[in-house]
């Protein structure tokens, strides 16, 4: 394997796990060296500095992040995120993720990511919209519908990208919707993007029980780390579509075990009324790394990156691991996974890229000014999971790789030779 340069600009645990995993990649394909560090590394990074004015009238200064890791193929998309502990090197590993995740299912995006480092809980309703504006007021220099179009992620939402859209739009002077997708429909968002994470998830944990495991969906039990938008939507879709029995949730605060399944939608309910799974009747309290390791059919860690760590790993007892979360899997839980060989593995550059599908679907919407129904969505993203899933198969059985393996090496490839077509600018 050839050796991992970390950038001291985007040096952070999430950069450099995103770099084991290209180079280990790169090393399989043979991929050239005079490609190698121009397909790796981000193409640009913006960092900002964002004074807010409190409600009380004192003033904070927050930090912001948008990294472009690749803009080859097309424009970069990425989400947006909200989060305290957020860095410029979480944001670069996220950027480049997402460079793969497009080029492999087909999307012609480059990848990117953004970010302000705030807890959003912490804030007004008011100062939150100064911050999402000024953050966008910021970036208007970087992006644009046809360089750069962000979306939400952890931390931000529909009305967050509705006022991100509304900014811009009012510094070019007339109505953009084709700068953010996962809009307010009433913006021009698209049927089907809230839930198109969590669907495409579900969707995917029914094929590989169904083709890989030859297990029935409906005899399937399913633990959930993560109960934000794609934990959610995942779940439900689950039960309402294939008939899953969800035996464990989970939040930031901990989650909640029923042997005997959990009413999903009772428990959104919940969720939404009191802001936690806690002391949600109908079940008993479990933590979170209890959660992990109970058995399951399934385990569905959509959360945060890095929660499966080789402890972990090794204490694993379900039989398909479904990673909803971007990278939340260590590289070295990875190997250990590799070792066992008793579980299969969707990989989140797979798993989780129905949201970026339906933004796509959203853009070309936005750009043709015309609108497709919530059945036409959904019927046009399971598609294109699925050729997907079965490029990710061919790959895997042509090479003998691990399903991770296969689907980084194809993400990266695709993007490499669009450089390589592209060629070098004097």
């Amino acid at each position: 394997m050839s050796k991992v340069i970390i950038s001291s600009l985007y040096d952070s645990p999430e950069f450099r796990m995103a770099c084991r995993q290209f180079d280990q990649a790169a090393d399989a394909i043979s991929l050239p060296e005079s490609i190698r560090d121009r397909t790796k590394h981000p193409r640009r990074c913006i960092a900002v500095s964002l004074p807010i004015r409190r409600d009380d009238g004192s003033v904070t200064l927050y930090e912001g992040y948008r990294v472009q890791h690749s803009l080859s193929t097309g424009p970069s998309k990425g989400g947006i995120r909200f989060a305290p502990d957020l860095c410029l090197g979480e944001v670069a590993a996220l950027a480049m993720w997402m460079s793969w995740k497009c080029a492999l299912v087909g999307l012609p995006y480059g990848g990117a990511k953004g970010g302000v480092s705030v807890a959003p809980a912490q804030l007004s309703r008011s100062e939150l919209e100064r911050l999402s504006r000024r953050y966008m007021q910021e970036l208007i220099p970087f992006i644009g519908p046809d360089i750069d179009v962000p979306a939400p992620d952890i931390g931000t939402n529909e009305q967050i990208m509705g006022w991100m859209m509304d900014t811009y739009s009012n510094h070019i002077g007339h109505l953009i919707p084709s700068i953010v997708t996962g809009k307010p429909l009433s913006l021009g968002g698209s049927q089907g993007r809230r839930e198109a994470t969590g669907a495409g998830v579900a969707h995917l944990v029914c094929r590989y029980l169904t083709d890989v495991l030859k297990t029935p969906p409906e005899h399937a039990t399913i633990a959930i780390q993560g109960f934000g938008n794609v934990g959610s939507e995942a779940a439900l879709a689950l039960v309402q579509n294939c008939g899953a029995k969800v035996i464990a949730l989970s939040d930031e605060r901990g989650g909640i075990l029923n042997p005997r399944g959990i009413d999903v939608a009772r428990a959104l309910a919940y969720h939404r009324y009191q802001g936690t799974l806690a002391g949600f009747e109908g079940a008993e309290p479990i933590s979170n790394d209890a959660l992990l390791t109970l058995p399951c059919t399934v385990l569905i860690p959509a959360a945060v990156q890095r929660v499966i760590t080789p402890e972990i790993a090794a204490k694993l007892r379900c039989r398909l691991l479904a990673e909803a979360a971007n990278g939340p899997t260590t590289y070295s839980a990875d190997k250990v996974l590799e070792q066992r060989d008793d579980i299969e593995v969707i990989p989140d550059l797979l798993c989780n890229a129905g949201g970026v599908i339906v933004s796509y679907f959203e853009w070309l919407q936005n750009r043709a000014n015309e609108y497709w129904d919530r059945d036409t969505v959904l019927t046009k993203l399971f598609a294109q999971l699925d050729r997907a899933k079965d490029a990710v198969e061919a790959q895997k059985r042509k090479f003998k790789f691990s399903r991770r393996l296969a689907a980084q090496t194809l993400g990266i490839e695709r993007v490499a030779h669009a450089k390589q077509a592209r060629g070098l600018f004097p």
